[in-house]
């Protein structure tokens, strides 16, 4: 392709059809919204590179080259801007859109197809074609890759069906970049980010764009890096007016790709925002229980997760007690219980742990731990001896500081181990559940604590009026001893030449009879 316009696919290579001689000379400009990649203090028009210039600072992203971490670190410095304010740029592109089709027809090697639709004029038609065929850019060399389909993108952009062409120009970019296995993903990330800020920001294509980018961050470990800008969905989806069904589902897909990345937290996270989102009516439905059940799982499994009653607020949750009543069960068993009442559980349903491929080891562990939660709430003196622990998690004595190490570090129990005593001294607890009786507990705790609070009080009036009483002995035996030693502080006094309120008589002045 001729390099007459930036942002056209690259020239062609050895092998490749010339495009026809004796081109319409009227050059058409094209002029595109293109949001900032850059930090800049006012827009600026810009020509669109034929190949993107990565910054050169270091990053961490798992990569195997240089190469390939400059590319994805410039794909991230256009993602860094999709939560930014709309700062739009222009960029050119030369040449009429039979033109630069024709061209595109020709690198793809269907220039022979394409001729008599352009000819027509059936301008549809040609880029249903050109779509068809562009699955073949993924394999086209590094270099020419960006400006191809930089230029399939500004073709796709004239149709009067955009919303139909796009996202399979998107969809082909989640697909593997089999010209450079190695920096592939940083310029298929690169790509579809482009593609995000060409459109506005209500254009509702942007959601299709958005969810092959979240695809792509699944399939390539990069959830870190799209993290951040999560927290925008909210005012995207007023933007885009996205419908419930479709927020589900990208909250869905946001869950796997935090999975796939190890982040559990936020997995899990998405999941109740994807299960919030379903109505009375669908409570029951199949997509309400396997997200329900799917995320009951990730919260027993989950090392950090302790608090359940998250998950039991939650209207399609609830509604797993008419369709899976066994794991209801267990899920209030985690939410209320203690380990007696676990280890009944899988006595009564023996092997459904081991059914449902769920870990008995880490569940196990888990309901000792949080046993010791209840345990350190239930307590009044704040202080539990060991044996009341050991008894407690089914323990032997011998292991009981080892389990209360871990139940701190996980944050459930704050306190102090007494070797000497045998008890662990409590500071602070987590409540798995506040219900009447921890209202109860609670009042008469602060009833003992208004008790305290008197006493003190009292005490220190008393202390105050004894400082008081002591303060004026020392003042009225001050005044004792001034008065016997001739100075006096009341009226009438001589003073030893003062007069009366310890002023000092005015001198006389001498004369000659004084002689």
């Amino acid at each position: 392709m001729s390099s007459r316009a930036a942002g056209r696919a690259p020239p062609l290579g050895p092998g490749k059809k010339s495009p026809p001689q004796g081109r319409n000379n009227n050059k058409s400009p094209f002029v595109a919204q293109l949001q900032d990649i850059e930090e800049v203090s006012e827009p600026e028009t810009v020509k669109q590179e034929q190949r993107v210039e990565p910054h050169s600072h270091d990053s961490n992203i798992l990569t195997t080259s240089d190469r390939t971490r400059e590319l994805i670190e410039a794909a991230i410095s256009i993602l860094r801007k999709m939560a930014a304010p709309y700062q739009p740029q222009l960029v050119f592109v030369d040449g009429s859109f039979a033109d630069l089709a024709q061209e595109m027809a020709d690198y793809l090697q269907i220039g022979d197809e394409a001729r008599p639709l352009l000819e027509k004029d059936d301008k549809d038609e040609v880029l249903k074609k050109i779509i068809m065929a562009s699955p073949a850019l993924n394999a086209r060399p590094e270099k020419e890759f960006t400006s191809a389909y930089n230029l399939l993108v500004y073709l796709v952009l004239q149709s009067e069906n955009v919303d139909k062409l796009l996202p399979r120009v998107a969809d082909n970019l989640t697909k593997p970049i089999t010209s450079s296995p190695v920096n592939g993903p940083g310029l298929a990330l690169n790509a579809l980010s482009n593609i995000f800020n060409l459109l506005q920001p209500d254009n509702r294509l942007r959601y299709n764009v958005f969810s092959a980018i979240m695809r792509f961050i699944k399939q390539n470990g990069l959830f870190d890096n799209i993290k951040r800008y999560l927290p925008n969905l909210d005012v995207w989806f007023q933007q885009w007016e996205t419908g419930v069904e479709d927020q589900r589902e990208l909250y869905e897909l946001i869950a796997d790709a935090a999975h796939e990345s190890g982040d559990e937290n936020a997995s899990y996270e998405y999941l109740l925002k994807a299960i919030r989102l379903f109505e009375e009516g669908e409570l029951k439905s199949e997509e309400a229980q396997r997200l329900s059940l799917r995320a009951v799982k990730a919260a027993l499994l989950s090392p950090t997760h302790f608090d359940f009653q998250d998950l039991l607020a939650l209207s399609a949750v609830q509604a797993l007690s008419d369709s899976h009543p066994v794991y209801f069960e267990l899920l209030e068993i985690f939410a209320e219980k203690d380990l007696e009442d676990y280890n009944d559980f899988r006595e009564e349903h023996e092997g459904f742990v081991e059914k449902e491929h769920l870990d008995g080891e880490k569940l196990h562990r888990k309901m000792r731990l949080l046993t010791f939660a209840s345990l350190a709430a239930s307590i009044s003196s704040r202080e539990i001896p060991y044996s009341s622990i050991a008894k407690a998690l089914q323990i032997p004595t011998e292991e009981v500081e080892l389990w209360t190490i871990d139940v701190i570090r996980t944050g459930l129990v704050e306190g102090k181990l007494s070797q000497q005593k045998q008890v662990f001294l409590v500071h602070r607890t987590t409540y798995r559940v506040f219900g009447e009786k921890q209202w109860r507990e609670l009042g008469d705790r602060i009833d003992s604590w208004r008790s305290v609070l008197r006493n003190v009080a009292t005490t220190l009036r008393k202390e105050q009026a004894n400082a008081e009483a002591q303060r004026k002995r020392e003042q009225d035996e001050l005044e004792r001893k001034m008065a016997n030693i001739g100075v006096s502080s009341g009226p009438g006094g001589s003073g030893g030449g003062r007069r009366g309120g310890g002023e000092r008589a005015p001198r006389k002045e001498r004369t000659e009879d004084d002689d």
